[in-house]
């Protein structure tokens, strides 16, 4: 199982630099000059992986922009757009931080309510600009989106999950 470390999201300047959303703990390892990368294409683009090496990597106004090997100008790095830049799952532990997990130890994970009602299991989880949402496919079938926040989700083992969805959140409210 592969772990995203970052996304391309676009290109930064005419040189083929590129703007990385960061998806790890330890940027400055991950993508220190040097770093050989594997980036699987956005879907759109056939979905391949290719190796990049990275050349320089520096912060700009909050965001990360790497240059890598081999490309070379503005259209070569806009090639790169939706590339997902990814590692091997058994290569990092989360640790003994019984708060600290990582999205692969997550997914499958069986959700059940506090009242011990059982709702799911974590399909995904979702990282947005306004938070972490978990995905979870409920036992009828259907998609449910999940706030990740300590009020609606207390409790996170390895063993499952427990929330305390406020009303309408898991069953719609009935007229």
């Amino acid at each position: 199982m592969d772990l995203v470390i970052g996304r391309v999201v676009k290109t930064h300047g005419i040189r083929g630099e590129v703007v990385v959303d960061i998806r790890t703990d330890d940027p400055a390892d991950r993508f220190a000059v040097g770093t050989r990368l594997r980036g699987r294409a956005a879907r759109n683009a056939g979905g391949g992986e290719t190796e990049y090496e990275v050349t320089a990597a520096r912060m700009h106004a909050g965001r990360l922009l790497l240059s890598l090997a081999d490309v070379r100008g503005r259209e070569e790095a806009d090639r790169l757009r939706g590339t997902l830049f990814v590692i091997d799952a058994a290569d990092v532990d989360s640790g003994d931080d019984p708060d600290e997990f990582y999205d692969h130890e997550l997914e499958g994970l069986p959700v059940s309510t506090v009242d011990g009602v059982e709702v799911g299991v974590v399909k995904e989880v979702l990282h947005l600009p306004g938070g972490e949402l978990l995905s979870v496919t409920t036992t009828d079938g259907r998609e449910v989106l999940v706030p990740f926040v300590r009020e609606i989700v207390p409790t996170v083992t390895r063993e499952g999950i427990e929330i305390d969805p406020p009303d309408g959140l898991i069953e719609p409210i009935e007229d």
